[in-house]
């Protein structure tokens, strides 16, 4: 008699834990569900957004492009040439300078 009760506590024990863990299980997939289902309605939403956007900027003018003016590029490449070779000097001359200062270390 005392091995039938125990088994049967431990049958509606098992039991009861099923019942909970497939509750629990179902639960978390009609979360899961709705949560893909939001997910899709999002991704839908982006790429109605990037297609819109996408046709505005084929409609929409951009303007002249950075080439257009060849003079003023001209001279803006000169002006960076100019001031690059006015550094790599002066970095010639720091090290000059540090060059012979650490040369009084072994004199």
């Amino acid at each position: 008699m005392l091995w039938f009760s125990v088994w049967t506590v431990l049958v509606v024990g098992t039991l009861t834990g099923a019942f909970f863990l497939g509750r629990r299980l179902w639960r978390s997939a009609t979360a899961l569900a709705a949560e893909l289902g939001r997910a899709a309605g999002a991704a839908q939403e982006l790429a109605d957004r990037v297609e819109e956007l996408r046709l505005a900027a084929e409609v929409r003018d951009t303007g002249p492009t950075v080439l257009a003016d060849v003079v003023t590029v001209r001279r803006r490449y000169d002006a960076v040439r100019a001031a690059a070779h006015a550094r790599r000097a002066e970095r010639a001359e720091r090290h000059g300078r540090t060059w012979a200062s650490w040369g009084a270390y072994w004199r």
